[in-house]
């Protein structure tokens, strides 16, 4: 009974409850106690910010706290939210320690009383509303402070330690806030921008103008050389950075079951069948096969296999299939239908003979059970009842004890069976009935069926189809053959052409594999993998690698260092920006002096004299294009009626121009005042408060050696 023992266990939440702190775009998370992933002998420091080293052992906790954070988000369990796991972790932790670092240097702090404050004042914490008290009921300071008092005084050391982190998240919240309010509220648009905007968007002009496109050049005839290259990297490094990585290329060989094996497995559940049909204990009969039994009615509505029509049309006892489900043939077998409420709304009062949380011995919860019952049957009030009995922490008290279940919920394994009977199978609507249960003893009444639908309880045998080992063996086989005949990637590229390409094998390339990955896209995830491929050398073939249904030889084509771009690597990024500066010269020289434009447009081939009117510096022009360095030549005072003499780059092209006109149109966007106030609100209601972490994240000295651990 997982609800009502949610519910139950509230009181107690701080041992429960994942204590999760959104601090916009990163969260706290809380410090558990877990297995270590790695070996003693391993390094315990797994990275730095700023100096400050981050250890395994206790970051390995939060990856952990996450990993269950996922799955209790119904991801698989499986490396995928693994690898997001470890990457959520380390992303909350660099944010953390910059921002601890930022409060340290800037003194910010939240002394004893406002912590005080936060926990008992008029507007308390919404950390501490979440997970100090519940949330859809008014905020009790009192309450609040004899949990706390109690943790302190007679809680596990559990309890303890996770009302700590949970008191120092609440005043990290704080910090965060007043840290971004240094931001926010120095917000501020002057006088002299919105001067200065009004002035230029009044201001229009109309040029003429010869250009001639960098696309008269043909790229082929512009040779870029290394140095040219490294010489432009050199002066913009930032903008060529890299992370380690590497790149591989790959063949994969299928070890994914045959046509062969699925019909082998057809074979073996078809001999079932009839052993199904049978069974006197059909519970024991999928136990023996290796196939478990959920004893329970599932609602038709839900069901989403494409033959379930065909198996709800079985009589009691029938047998349907097999059927193909998934990689699996089923065979399903009718235990009976039922017509139930797809959801139960049910109240209780309940007294709870937990003596170590509040509660009653046995014999005392039983007579003021029995109390309730009557005083409820002579006209008390049922949410005076609740608020009275049920424990605090109980999640039905702010509805009076209602609550709300899915037949599904009530089914489930760990929902209390004499709770689950009453509400689902023998009760009906209006009727009432004290129930005892591990959580103590339960006055229910059930107030409302909803959506009564026919329940089925199905009890289905699958047997995987799985590769045999000759499918296995095979694949293997040609997987270690394509390898030996491979001893680097030059001979793994000629003996894939001359050999295997023909046979249907399919070469792939998987390019910024980063030292921690556990999935290569294309390939799928495989830790051992990457691992592979970072103890390799660049040019080296790795041995055949099982990832999911395939064995992968693989070839390191590509080693990547942290730091500055090769002229390789950056020459795709650098070299359409240098040969455009080159066509840019060339078309200069050919156009040599700038007197008019009419013997500009003749040196460039007989070149129409195109015109551009109305152009403003705050709007895009349809005749130019985005074109910056020819809009500041239009507005600058000094080329009024003139020719500008020195010929322009631009980003299309070369121009040649001559500024005709200059004019100013009235400003129509209100006061100097009032623009200012709705552009600072403007500015406030958009920024994010992410900017300060992620300039800090940039600044920052980071150093990431998960590699050595993960």
């Amino acid at each position: 009974m997982s609800v009502i023992q949610d519910i139950r266990e509230k009181y107690a939440k701080l041992t429960v409850v994942l204590i999760a702190l959104a601090l916009v775009g990163f969260i706290l998370t809380d410090y558990f106690s877990g297995q270590s992933r790695g070996m003693s002998s391993l390094p315990n420091k797994i990275g730095s910010v700023n100096g400050a080293s981050i250890l395994f052992d206790e970051f390995n906790n939060k990856v952990l706290q996450e990993e269950e954070n996922l799955k209790s988000q119904g991801y698989p369990q499986t490396a995928a939210p693994s690898q997001q796991a470890l990457d959520r972790a380390w992303n909350q932790e660099i944010s953390r320690i910059i921002l601890e670092q930022a409060f340290d240097e800037l003194g910010i702090t939240v002394g004893k009383k406002e912590l005080s404050d936060l926990l008992y004042g008029p507007n308390p914490s919404n950390t501490a509303r979440q997970y100090l008290s519940n949330p859809q009921q008014p905020y009790n300071p009192a309450e609040v402070k004899k949990l706390i008092n109690r943790i302190n005084k007679s809680g596990t050391a559990a309890e303890k330690a996770q009302l700590n982190q949970l008191l120092e998240n609440i005043v990290l919240e704080r910090q965060y806030e007043k840290f971004i309010s240094l931001f926010s509220n120095s917000i501020n648009v002057p006088r002299w921008l919105v001067e200065k905007q009004n002035t230029e968007s009044s201001r229009m002009a109309k040029i003429s103008f010869v250009r001639e496109s960098y696309t008269s050049i043909a790229d082929s005839t512009i040779k870029i050389t290394d140095a040219e290259i490294s010489k432009y990297i050199n002066k913009y490094p930032k903008q060529y950075k890299q992370q380690e990585s590497r790149s591989i290329v790959y063949v994969s060989f299928s070890a994914a079951p045959s046509a062969k094996d699925s019909a082998a497995a057809l074979a073996e559940i078809e001999q079932l069948k009839d052993g199904l049909a049978k069974a006197d204990s059909v519970p024991m009969f999928l136990a023996s096969a290796g196939a478990s039994f959920f004893d329970g009615y599932i609602n038709g509505n839900t069901v989403q296999i494409p033959v379930k029509d065909s198996i709800f049309r079985l009589p009691v006892g029938g047998v349907f299939g097999p059927y193909l489900d998934g990689g699996s043939y089923v065979l399903a077998r009718m235990m009976g239908s039922k017509i139930l409420p797809d959801s139960v709304v049910c109240r209780h009062v309940l007294i709870s003979n937990d003596i170590a949380n509040g509660g009653f011995v046995d014999s005392v919860a039983s007579s003021k059970i029995d109390s309730v019952k009557k005083a409820i049957e002579g006209g008390a009030n049922w949410g005076e009842m609740v608020n009275k009995y049920n424990p605090v922490s109980d999640g039905s008290r702010q509805k009076a004890g209602e609550m709300t279940f899915s037949s599904t919920q009530i089914q489930d394994e760990g929902f209390a069976p004499e709770f689950a009977k009453f509400i689902l199978f023998d009760g009906r609507p209006g009727e009432r009935k004290v129930v005892k249960t591990s959580f103590g003893y339960h006055y229910i009444e059930i107030m409302s069926f909803i959506k009564p639908t026919t329940h089925y309880k199905v009890a289905y045998l699958p047997k995987e189809i799985v590769a045999s080992e000759e499918t296995e063996n095979t694949a293997f086989a040609q997987a270690t053959e394509f390898a030996s005949e491979s001893p680097d990637h030059k001979a793994f590229e000629n003996n894939y052409e001359q050999r295997w390409k023909a046979k249907g094998v399919v070469r792939n390339q998987a390019a910024n594999i980063v030292p921690w990955a556990s999935e290569i896209t294309g390939v799928g995830i495989s830790r051992s993998l990457v691992r592979a491929v970072y103890d390799a050398d660049l040019g080296e073939v790795l041995k055949p690698e099982r990832v999911d249904n395939n064995y992968v030889v693989a070839a390191v084509t590509e080693v990547l260092k942290e730091g500055t771009m090769s002229v390789e690597k950056a020459r795709a990024g650098v070299e359409p920006i240098l040969r455009k500066k080159k066509k840019a010269r060339l078309i200069k020289e050919k156009i040599g002096a700038v007197n008019t434009l009419e013997e500009a447009a003749a040196k460039l081939g007989g070149k129409a004299i195109e015109e551009a009117d109305s152009l403003r510096i705050s709007a895009p022009s349809s005749t130019l294009g985005f074109e910056p360095r020819i809009l500041g030549a239009a507005f600058n005072p000094a080329n009024l009626g003139k020719v500008v003499k020195t010929a322009l780059a631009g980003m299309s092209g070369v121009f040649v121009v001559r500024v005709d006109q200059q004019s100013t149109t009235p400003v129509t966007a209100g006061s100097v005042q009032d623009q200012r106030k709705a552009l600072t609100e403007q500015a406030k209601s958009q920024y994010n408060p992410n900017n300060p972490i992620s300039t800090l994240r940039d600044a920052a000295e980071i150093k990431d050696n998960r590699s050595r651990r993960y």
